[in-house]
């Protein structure tokens, strides 16, 4: 992370800002520009697109492609995330069953994902992480108990399971978006998009 402070007559609206010698790099950079005028503008950097243009106040559109990219990417990445639902997928072999759990999980980490966000609820993040981690173990044992004919909750209620540990995901989420940021003016779309962009990766993820 690199911080700078940046001083210009005009201010630095309308001008181009960009990360000499990224294209020569494998590196996706993120970049917010914070005005005095309390204007945020978060921008994502490739080797493919290696500037930007300051805006006065960024439109709704670009605000709602940043975070709904950053959805997809963290989804992709959260290995964590998508070993939970990999073993949900396992232990259900039903695809109607698969799919109403896979709901049920979305709509949990939807709502703790706003409420920290929003600073409804704060949860430390080293506890969430271990039981992020805990939920993986448990439903993985429900898999080999499956297998050995015991049935638990988990294997009758996957849904319930998968809303539970869902509500614990959802505070992980809300950890990565804080490191990232909100644009002050436009706080909603960037939440709906990026919650959009962890559901577009974890139906990719699943079919």
């Amino acid at each position: 992370t690199e911080r700078r402070t940046i001083r210009r007559s005009g201010g630095l609206a309308g001008q181009a800002i960009a990360i000499d010698g990224l294209s020569a790099t494998s590196t996706d950079m993120l970049v917010r520009i914070e005005s005095l005028g309390g204007a945020t503008q978060t921008e994502r950097l490739s080797p493919i697109r290696t500037t930007f243009v300051v805006q006065v106040v960024p439109g709704s559109r670009e605000v709602a492609r940043t975070y709904l990219w950053l959805g997809v990417e963290h989804i992709l990445f959260g290995f964590d995330h998508l070993l939970f639902v990999l073993v949900l997928v396992i232990l259900i072999r039903d695809w109607r069953r698969v799919a109403l759990a896979v709901t049920a999980f979305t709509v949990a980490h939807s709502v703790t994902l706003a409420t920290a966000t929003l600073g409804l609820v704060n949860v430390p993040g080293p506890p969430v992480e271990a039981a992020i981690a805990l939920s993986i173990v448990l439903v993985a044992v429900e898999i080999v108990n499956a297998r050995r004919g015991i049935l638990s909750l988990a294997a009758r209620w996957p849904w319930l399971i998968a809303f539970c540990f869902g509500l614990l995901h959802g505070f992980g989420f809300a950890g990565a978006l804080a490191e990232v940021g909100m644009p002050d003016h436009a706080i909603p779309i960037a939440l709906l998009f990026f919650n959009l962009g962890v559901e577009v990766g974890q139906l990719a993820f699943v079919a």
